[in-house]
């Protein structure tokens, strides 16, 4: 169903183009950088990176938002709040997989979402090392680029295929949940001892497009990031997929939501009931993991 767009909102044809054409341009700045030597550094106690390259995506992409439509809020995955608006904002992540860059693995993608009211209404992924981007407009489908141009790509659904035998899965979690948090530990039990493969690609956005293309059969965040969240679950959603809360529920797309209602469990609406009853699973056995003690470092004599 189409989703009337917010009062003086901008036209979502030309939010369209201008995204696809802003992801292209920071994938071309992400491969031209990749020649060199990247540098890493942590962000964070968690862990988690930042490079040149990031901010340097980051910059070209605010910049280019900010002087095309410097009314909507900005928030980006390294500089945080640009800009606030309360109606529209765009949602940043200008190098989802810095982990993978840093050890030299060639998995990322650009994510940019567009934002009414918190909700998404268009989102775009980009990955300069295929050269290919996926695109979603809410109401309107999901849609695959196989080269620059204008947004008019292939439409993306998801083929329908039978049930498996034993998914394979994605799994994602926020930066900031702790080895020792026994929710987190309990959902790895269940889905390591059901699912086929569980795929942890620390690029949560190619996790989407996978799921969009009907490569994996599911996705199980906990208390994902929110920046990258938007713009992957509105192309799965538009390609066909079924996105709900962990316990069934339906989903709080909306970004700002508590981290602990941004977990999700996302697939095909044939299976999503059987995924919701496998990630349901978890809490039966919480109790005895809360129990164990996590191994630590310190604990080996690291």
């Amino acid at each position: 169903m189409d989703v009337e767009p917010s009062r003086c909102g901008p036209d979502l044809r030309d939010a369209h183009r201008f995204a696809l054409d802003v992801a292209r341009d920071a994938g071309q700045l992400l491969r031209r950088g990749m020649r060199g030597e990247v540098q890493a550094r942590a962000k964070s106690a968690s862990g988690d990176l930042v490079t040149d390259l990031d901010l340097a995506a980051e910059r070209l992409i605010v910049d280019r938002i900010r002087a095309r439509w410097p009314e909507h809020g900005v928030i980006a995955e390294e500089g945080g709040e640009y800009a606030a608006d309360d109606t529209w904002a765009w949602l940043v992540d200008p190098l989802d997989g810095t982990n993978n860059v840093a050890i030299g693995l060639p998995a990322y993608v650009v994510g940019i979402a567009l934002c009414d009211r918190g909700s998404p209404v268009l989102g775009v992924v980009h990955d300069p090392v295929a050269g290919r981007t996926w695109s979603a407009v809410r109401g309107q489908g999901a849609f695959v680029h196989a080269g620059p141009g204008r947004p008019a790509g292939r439409p993306l659904r998801a083929p329908r295929r039978p049930v498996p035998a034993a998914p394979v899965l994605a799994w994602t979690q926020g930066h900031e949940v702790r080895r020792d948090d026994s929710t987190a530990r309990a959902l790895k039990v269940v889905l390591d001892s059901t699912a086929r493969r569980v795929l942890q690609l620390w690029a949560p956005l190619l996790s989407w497009v996978m799921l969009a293309r009907g490569d994996i059969d599911g996705i199980v965040g906990y208390r994902p990031e929110a920046v990258d969240l938007p713009a992957g679950m509105l192309l799965a959603a538009e390609a066909g997929m079924a996105v709900r809360a962990l316990d069934g529920g339906c989903f709080d797309d909306r970004y700002g939501c508590p981290a602990d209602r941004r977990s999700f469990v996302a697939g095909p609406p044939e299976t999503i009931d059987r995924l919701v009853k496998l990630v349901t699973a978890a809490q039966w056995i919480e109790p005895e993991v809360r129990r164990l003690t996590p191994i630590s470092l310190a604990t080996v004599g690291w």
